[in-house]
C-alpha cells in the first residue's frame, strides 16, 4: 500500500502573513507600557501572528483571546474580522474543525457587514478548506468557486495563487489527478507571477504530492526540493516540516536510505529549534526517524521510534500520523518476519481507515440532514412571502400607475421645455442668418459700387483728362506763348498728369485689375508695392499656398478689403517703418497675419470703437465667419490675426 505524505490536507492559505525578521520579545516587551487604544490591539495581533507562524497554538491563542477582549471593550469593530480569522487558523491547525468553521462563518458575517470584500473572499478561502477536512465535499466545491468568482471580481491577484491550490487540493482529494495537476500547475505559475510566497508554497506540495500519488516520484522529489528550499529562504518553519516530512515520505517509499536518513536529520534540527512542537509533528519526526533506521536494517531502533511515536499520536487522537505509523510498524514486523504483529499492525492501520470513511459518511448525512431542513424552512418562508406579495401586488400597481403618471407628466414637461428651447435657438440662428444676409447683401452692393464707380472713374473720367492733355499738347504746338506762360503752361501739364494718375491710383483701389484678371496672391503683392513705391511703409509680403490656390471672388475681394483697411489703419495710427503682411492657405484654412511695429495701443478701446475702418474689418470677418485676434500695447507694435475656413 502506498505510503501518502501527511501534509498535503494542512494546506489552509490565507492572504495575510506577517515577517520573520520582526522580534517577538521586542513586542511583548513592549505591551505592558501600551495604552488601552487600537494601536495595542494591533500589537497583540501581531504577536499572536509570531506565535502561530511557529505552530505555538496555546500561545497565538492567548494573544488573540487578548486582543478579542479589547476589541470588545474599545468596540473597535475594524479588527474584529482579522481576530475571528486568526481563531480559524488555530483551531484549523489544532484539527478543531467544528471550531474553525464556527468562526470562519462569524468572520464572514463582519466582512459582509463592513461590505469588505477582499476580507469576505479570505474567509471564504478558508471554509473551503474547513469543509474539505470535514470531508464535506458538496460545500467545499460550492465554496471554491464562490471563492474564486469573489477573487476575480476584486482583482484580488495576491490570492489567486490560493484559489488554484485549493482546487488543486479538492481534485486530489476526489482522485480526479489530471485536474489536480493541472490546477497545481495553475497555482505554481501563478505564485511566481504575483510573488505569493506562502500560496507557491503549497502549490509546489500539492503538486508534488499528485506527482507521487501517480508515480511520478522524480518530479514529486523535485517539487518538494523547491519548496524546501522556499520555505527556508523565507524563513518558514511549518513549510520546512512539511516539505521535510513529505520528502522523507518519498524517499521511504522508494527506499532511498542515504536521503532518507539525511532528511531525518535536517528535520531533527528543524523541530530541536521549537520547544513547543506541537503533537502531531513530534509523531511524525519518530515516524521519519523510524524510515531511517528501517532502511539501514536498524530493525530495533526503527521499531522504538515508531512506538515512541505511536504513543504520542494514540495520546493526542492524531489518527493520520497514527495510521501511518500502523502501517510502517506492519511492514517493520514483516520485515522481521513476525507476521502475527504485522497483519496486528495492518488490521490496526485498516481499522482506523474504516473508522475515517463512516465518519466522512456520518458527517455527509448530517449535512444532507441539514439541507433538508433548511430547504423546508425555506420553502415555508417562500409560501409566507407568496401570500404578503399578493397582498401587496394592488398596492404596488396602484404606486406604480402614480408613478408612471408622474413620470409622463415629468417628461411632456421636459419635452415641452426642449421644444421652447430648440425654439428660442432656432429663432436665433434665423436672426443671425438673416443678419448675415443683410451684410452679404451690403457688402456685396458696397463692391458693386465700387466697381462701378471704379469704371466711370476709368472709362468716364480717366478718358476726359486723356483728351484733354490731348489738346493741350496740340494747343501747345500751334501756340507761341512767353516764357511765363510756358512755364505756367508745363505747371498745368504736370498738375493734369498728377491728376490723372490719381484718378488712376482711385479706380485701381477702388477695383484693382490684378485682381479680377489674376487673382488674390498677385492683387497683394501689387498692393503692398504700391504701398512701398509710396514710401508711407515700407511692406513685406508673404504668400504661403496661394500660387496655385483656387479662391472664390467673393472671398477673395473680402480678403484684399480686410488687408486693405488695415495696412491703411497702419499708415494712419500706427507711426511704423515697416509691416509685414502674411495670407497661408492650408486644406480648408485660410489665415491673415498683418503686424506692424508702429507705437501700438490698447486692444480694449476697440471694443469702444465706432470708427468706419474698424467696423468695416469686424463685419467682414463676421460675414466669413472667422476670427479675429488683436495682439497690442502701447511701444510694441501691432499684429491681426485672422483664421477663416473656406
Amino acid at each position: 500500500m502506498k505510503q501518502i505524505p501527511p501534509f498535503v490536507l494542512l494546506s489552509l492559505l490565507f492572504s495575510i502573513a506577517i515577517g520573520q525578521s520582526t522580534n517577538k520579545d521586542s513586542l511583548i516587551s513592549a505591551l505592558p507600557a501600551a495604552r488601552e487604544d487600537t494601536s495595542k490591539i494591533a500589537l497583540l495581533l501581531n504577536i499572536e501572528r509570531l506565535y502561530m507562524d511557529r505552530t505555538r497554538t496555546d500561545s497565538a491563542f492567548y494573544y488573540n483571546q487578548q486582543a478579542e477582549k479589547l476589541i470588545s471593550k474599545l468596540d473597535a469593530r475594524s479588527f474584529l474580522h482579522r481576530c475571528y480569522h486568526e481563531y480559524v487558523k488555530i483551531y484549523h491547525a489544532k484539527a478543531e474543525y467544528d471550531s474553525a468553521l464556527l468562526y470562519c462563518l462569524k468572520s464572514i458575517e463582519v466582512a459582509k457587514v463592513a461590505k469588505n470584500k477582499f476580507q469576505e473572499a479570505g474567509s471564504y478561502r478558508a471554509i473551503f478548506n474547513i469543509y474539505h477536512n470535514l470531508r464535506l465535499n458538496d460545500s467545499a466545491v460550492k465554496y471554491s468557486i464562490h471563492s474564486i468568482n469573489l477573487t476575480e471580481e476584486i482583482g484580488d491577484t495576491a490570492n489567486i495563487t490560493t484559489n488554484y491550490g485549493n482546487l488543486s487540493w479538492l481534485y486530489l482529494d476526489l482522485k480526479q489527478y489530471d485536474k489536480a495537476i493541472a490546477y497545481g500547475q495553475k497555482g505554481v505559475e501563478s505564485g511566481e507571477r504575483y510573488a505569493d510566497t506562502i500560496g507557491l508554497l503549497i502549490a509546489l506540495n500539492n503538486l508534488a504530492l499528485n506527482y507521487f500519488i501517480i508515480d511520478s516520484n522524480t518530479k514529486a522529489i523535485g517539487l518538494w526540493q523547491r519548496q524546501l528550499a522556499l520555505a527556508r529562504k523565507v524563513n518558514r518553519v511549518r513549510s520546512v516540516r512539511r516539505a521535510l516530512i513529505n520528502l522523507a515520505t518519498v524517499y521511504f517509499e522508494t527506499a532511498n536510505a542515504a536521503a532518507t536518513t539525511r532528511t531525518a536529520a535536517e528535520l531533527n534540527v528543524a523541530n530541536d529549534d521549537d520547544p513547543n512542537l506541537d503533537s502531531k509533528n513530534k509523531a511524525y519526526q519518530f515516524a521519519v526517524n523510524g524510515y531511517s533506521y528501517f532502511l539501514r536494517k536498524e530493525f530495533a531502533k526503527a521499531e522504538e521510534q515508531f512506538v515512541a511515536g505511536m504513543e504520542i499520536a494514540r495520546a493526542d487522537s492524531v489518527t493520520d500520523a497514527l495510521s501511518t505509523i500502523y502501517m510502517t510498524l506492519s511492514h517493520l514486523k514483516f520485515a522481521q518476519h513476525d507476521f502475527i504483529a504485522g497483519l496486528h499492525y495492518a488490521s490496526e492501520s485498516d481499522e482506523l481507515s474504516l473508522m475515517d470513511q463512516e465518519t466522512a459518511l456520518s458527517e455527509y448525512g448530517l449535512e444532507l440532514e441539514k439541507k433538508y431542513e433548511t430547504e423546508k424552512k425555506d420553502n415555508q418562508l417562500k409560501l409566507q412571502q407568496a401570500t404578503i406579495t399578493q397582498k401587496n401586488t394592488l398596492n404596488y400597481l396602484l404606486i406604480g400607475s402614480i408613478g408612471a403618471l408622474l413620470i409622463i407628466s415629468l417628461l411632456s414637461y421636459r419635452n415641452y421645455k426642449n421644444k421652447q428651447k430648440f425654439q428660442r435657438q432656432r429663432i436665433s440662428e434665423l436672426e443671425t442668418e438673416k443678419q448675415l444676409t443683410a451684410t452679404e447683401a451690403v457688402l456685396k452692393g458696397e463692391e458693386q459700387e465700387r466697381s462701378r464707380l471704379a469704371r466711370d472713374l476709368h472709362d468716364g473720367l480717366g478718358g476726359m483728362l486723356s483728351g484733354i492733355k490731348y489738346s493741350f499738347q496740340t494747343m501747345k504746338g500751334n501756340l507761341i506763348m512767353t516764357p511765363d506762360n510756358q512755364q505756367a503752361f508745363e505747371r498745368s501739364m504736370d498738375m493734369l498728369d498728377s491728376s490723372i494718375r490719381e484718378m488712376r491710383r482711385v479706380a485701381h483701389n477702388m477695383m484693382p485689375e490684378a485682381l479680377l484678371k489674376f487673382g488674390l496672391d498677385a492683387a497683394l503683392k501689387d498692393f503692398c508695392n504700391d504701398v512701398n513705391q509710396s514710401g508711407a511703409l515700407q511692406i513685406e509680403y508673404k504668400s504661403i499656398g496661394l500660387e496655385t490656390a483656387v479662391i472664390d471672388s467673393t472671398l477673395s475681394i473680402t480678403v484684399y478689403r480686410i488687408i486693405q483697411e488695415l495696412v491703411n489703419n497702419t499708415m494712419k495710427h500706427a507711426v511704423a517703418k515697416t509691416a509685414i503682411v502674411q495670407v497661408a492657405k492650408n486644406n480648408n484654412e485660410l489665415s491673415i497675419t498683418v503686424e506692424d511695429d508702429g507705437k501700438g495701443f490698447d486692444p480694449a478701446i476697440l471694443r469702444q470703437s465706432k470708427g468706419i475702418g474698424w467696423s468695416n474689418i469686424q463685419n467682414r470677418v463676421e460675414f466669413l465667419k472667422g476670427k479675429l485676434d488683436v495682439q497690442s500695447g502701447n511701444a510694441k507694435g501691432t499684429s491681426v490675426l485672422i483664421e477663416l475656413t473656406v
